[in-house]
């Protein structure tokens, strides 16, 4: 799972050759926190062919307005550097790989 910041975000994000996942969260976000595990068990899951990214709304705080993120967690899937879905709110991990599997 890569941290991703205002200074990486154009290279591990809109220039990677593999669908991303962005995962939107913050610390006292209960939800975030609940989703977490999930999205982790995920990226092992989907090693090698989708990126897993995490960015911190708080200490990033330019990213999310960017594609109007208003609340977390939300889940961006990016692919060729444009969103090509996104999941707002906690989901079970059933529906994520449902979603994952649609970029593929």
């Amino acid at each position: 799972m890569i941290v991703i910041t205002e200074s990486n975000f154009e290279q591990e994000v809109l220039k990677s050759k593999i669908p991303v996942l962005v995962d939107f969260w913050a610390t006292w976000c209960a939800p975030c926190l609940k989703i977490a595990p999930i999205v982790e068990e995920l990226s092992t899951q989907f090693a090698g062919k989708i990126k897993f990214g995490k960015v911190n709304v708080e200490e990033q705080p330019s990213i999310s307005p960017k594609f109007g993120i208003r609340s977390i967690p939300t889940l961006l899937l990016f692919k060729n550097g444009n969103v090509f879905s996104q999941i707002t709110g906690f989901q079970p991990k059933r529906s994520l790989e449902s979603k994952l599997m649609e970029i593929l």
